[in-house]
């Protein structure tokens, strides 16, 4: 019988081609918010997937931002390298039928000197597979690639097929993590991610990115969890489209981050949000790290 695996693997790619949406597929559950807007994951979140022959960490990462140059940006980007510069394997995501100078930027970043699966995303949107040839043949002279799998998160098509690919280039060895765990990342941290997705859900024309969320209090009394969080805005307008007519943007934020928070905790949540405003938070060095950005 052969040893069992167990590896960390990143997730690499521009802004908004999916690597979100992928890393909840693998995992069976939603641990990494998503969105239509670009930028939406702005930390590095670890899932966890056990199986009887192996331990995959999948380290999603932001989207690797080429256009801003920020506090907030620098700090993502690092994620990124740091990331890369850590793991057995690497999953470079780009999406099917496009490759631009963003997607180019990340393939430059990959380390050589470790096996690279890429996977080209958002198969089910793609109306003639037969580009997939032209487009596979030009990637293969871009980089070497120990494989590409062409996958569809959102649909699950070909995820079992990518998983086959990275389990062949995985470590053997003591997993890191117990069977029944999903992430690295703890409920606090999630339950601010859950509140900064409905933001973006809600207002992303509106408040693009001019939004961050910080929980100030985090209680459990058995089932019952307890949190009060903050919503970081840039302005005092922004507050005011936060908050909407009569408080209703914000109870809506609140109630739909509650129900997702109690899905995964599989618990009672009672929680509080209020908005206040910090000026230029994004680009405050000191502020990016009382918000968890390192």
């Amino acid at each position: 019988m052969d040893e069992r695996k167990s590896g960390y693997i990143a997730i690499v790619g521009r802004p908004n081609v999916g690597k979100s949406t992928l890393l909840n597929r693998l995992i069976g559950e939603k641990i990494s918010i998503v969105s239509r807007k670009a930028q939406t994951t702005r930390h590095k979140i670890a899932g966890i997937l056990t199986r009887s022959d192996a331990q995959f960490v999948f380290v999603d990462t932001p989207g690797f931002q080429t256009r801003h140059t920020g506090a907030l940006n620098r700090a993502m980007n690092r994620g990124v390298t740091e990331a890369l510069a850590s793991v057995d394997v690497v999953v470079p995501v780009i999406e099917a039928g496009r490759f631009e100078s963003e997607d180019q930027a990340v393939i430059r970043l990959l380390p050589r000197d470790r096996p690279t699966v890429l996977a080209i995303n958002k198969l089910d949107r793609l109306k003639d597979k037969a580009t997939l040839l032209p487009m596979l043949a030009g990637l293969a002279e871009v980089f070497p690639f120990a494989a590409v799998v062409p996958i569809s998160a959102a649909k699950g098509t070909q995820i079992e097929n990518l998983l086959a690919e990275v389990k062949k280039y995985l470590p053997c060895g003591e997993t890191g993590f117990g069977e029944d765990e999903i992430t690295d990342r703890s409920e606090r941290f999630l339950a601010a991610e859950f509140i900064r997705e409905k933001l973006f859900r809600w207002l992303g024309d509106e408040l693009p990115y001019a939004a961050a969320v910080k929980i100030e209090k985090f209680e459990q009394d058995g089932a019952l969890r307890r949190i009060g969080a903050v919503i970081v805005v840039d302005r005092q307008a922004h507050k005011g489209i936060v908050i909407g007519k009569g408080g209703q943007t914000l109870k809506r934020i609140a109630s739909e981050a509650r129900q997702d928070m109690e899905r995964l905790f599989d618990g009672k949540v009672f929680l509080e949000v209020f908005v206040q405003v910090k000026s230029g938070w994004s680009d405050d060095e000191r502020l990016l790290k009382s918000l968890g950005y390192e």
